[in-house]
């Protein structure tokens, strides 16, 4: 199916529109079929922990079923990320949605062993890396200017939405048939597997094959450039620190629950709300300073936002009830929410387009290791002292990070000379690309009568007819 992209800029003075945004097809197929993956496979969280509970008795091979999704992001992330690079976007993603669809049908035959169960599910979720990298990669090929950033709130807010849906939806089927939820969540593959192969552009891959060197060098190179260009460092350096606090209150929800005095509130409701909380605010944030606030003004409030964002969570050291402590983690995500996509789209503009798989890649597992990292901190301290204590003053101590952030945040002209040498090579890329393509096509000198009579090459002007 081919679809064109307009290179005609959103109006500075205001922001993207969804009509703009969901006005190109490819967008549409590409939303859609995220929204099946994401759905299908929080719904297979749910029903793989029951199912493995119910078959073994044990709690920790439940945790360790629901944790195996986060391992290839710690043990591989970037290197599988990376393979997103050598291969066409629309091919790696639907690869990657099929090999799950098989695997998760497997999963669902009756009578698989747990430790099948747990070697399937980690198999599974090697998809997963170069399957996000490549959607991340081809976000840009798709929106241009602002509807960019508009795009990359609408699927950071759908991302929430879909892991509230997948989760209850999850829990409802897996209470009376796990292997139905698995069957769905298979399913949902099958159907991004078709909305991605016939609703989307195929693309040369970003890497030639004369640009490959080693896997390894070429995922090194990912990190190199994230963190060798300042203002991508910038960047990644804000969006580690703003998850760094951000996940806490969602992370100790249940110990904070049951240790509260509830305010009224049974503690496995109190759970729900504070777990609810962040990501509630995420999609208001998302929508909101996406939709109604201008580009040039989201820009100017990044720096607030990041300040913000730890900030609302310092008054939990004075042990507000559950619902206060709700609203200040949604208050939170709100923020985070608000500065995201805009990092994002900048980050997206200062990179070559040649290393868009693979930086995913780098920021995605530092996101992932650094999110575990902080609920893991915070839950050891908090079994020596009280919770709001521990989040209170991790906060303070994220809003001293977020001020240096602030402070070591590159100008103006330096981001605008990122932006510019991005800029120039792709352009240097896509005239090399020509040029190959070219040579390529062109056709070869055949044995002939030179000009002069003499035997040699056809003349320059005689291959004009073929």
């Amino acid at each position: 199916m081919e679809a064109t992209v307009s290179d005609e800029r959103p109006s500075p003075d205001g922001p993207a529109t969804f009509r703009e945004v969901f006005g190109q097809s490819e967008y549409r197929a590409v939303f859609a079929a995220t929204m099946f993956s994401w759905v299908g496979d929080y719904v297979a969280k749910a029903a793989v922990t029951v199912l493995v509970y119910r078959q073994s008795e044990s709690i920790a091979l439940s945790a360790a079923a629901f944790a195996v999704s986060y391992l290839p992001w710690l043990v591989g992330g970037p290197l599988l990320a990376a393979l997103a690079e050598r291969y066409r976007y629309r091919q790696v993603m639907v690869v990657c949605d099929l090999i799950r669809m098989a695997l998760m049908a497997l999963i669902a035959v009756p009578g698989v062993p747990v430790w099948v169960i747990l070697a399937l599910l980690f198999a599974t979720t090697l998809a997963n890396p170069p399957s996000q990298a490549a959607r991340s990669a081809l976000m840009p090929a798709i929106l241009t200017g602002d509807r960019l950033v508009l795009g990359l709130s609408l699927n950071a807010s759908s991302a929430q939405a879909a892991q509230v849906v997948g989760y209850l939806l999850g829990a409802a089927v897996a209470a009376v048939n796990p292997t139905v939820a698995l069957l769905i969540n298979a399913a949902t593959f099958a159907v991004s597997a078709a909305l991605t192969r016939f609703g989307v552009r195929d693309r040369e891959p970003a890497m030639t094959a004369a640009h490959r060197s080693h896997l390894l060098r070429e995922t090194g190179q990912g990190f190199q450039i994230v963190f060798g260009t300042p203002v991508l460092r910038a960047i990644a350096v804000l969006v580690f620190s703003a998850m760094l606090f951000s996940i806490v209150p969602e992370g100790l929800a249940a110990a904070w629950a049951g240790e509260s005095s509830g305010d009224g509130l049974d503690s496995g409701v109190a759970q729900a709300v504070i777990m609810a909380a962040n990501p509630v605010g995420f999609i208001l944030g998302g929508l909101v300073v996406g939709r109604a606030v201008a580009p040039a003004r989201r820009l100017a409030l990044m720096r607030p936002l990041a300040l913000i964002a730890p900030l609302v969570l310092v008054p939990t050291l004075l042990d507000p009830p559950p619902v206060v402590v709700a609203l200040l983690a949604a208050a939170c995500g709100f923020a985070v929410a608000g500065l995201l996509p805009t990092a994002n789209g900048l980050f997206v503009r200062a990179l070559p387009n040649g290393y868009r798989a693979r930086a995913f890649g780098v920021m995605a597992t530092g996101m992932q290791v650094i999110q575990g990292a902080s609920v893991l901190v915070t839950g050891l301290l908090a079994d020596r002292f009280s919770i709001p204590l521990v989040v209170g003053l991790w906060s303070a101590a994220g809003v001293l990070l977020m001020l240096f952030t602030a402070l070591r945040w590159p100008d103006a002209a330096t981001i605008d000379a990122a932006v510019a040498a991005a800029d120039r090579a792709n352009q240097d890329d896509a005239a090399a690309r020509d040029a190959a393509r070219d040579a390529a096509h062109a056709p070869r000198p055949r044995a002939g009568r030179a000009a002069d009579g003499r035997p040699g090459e056809r003349s320059r002007h005689s291959h004009a007819v073929t």
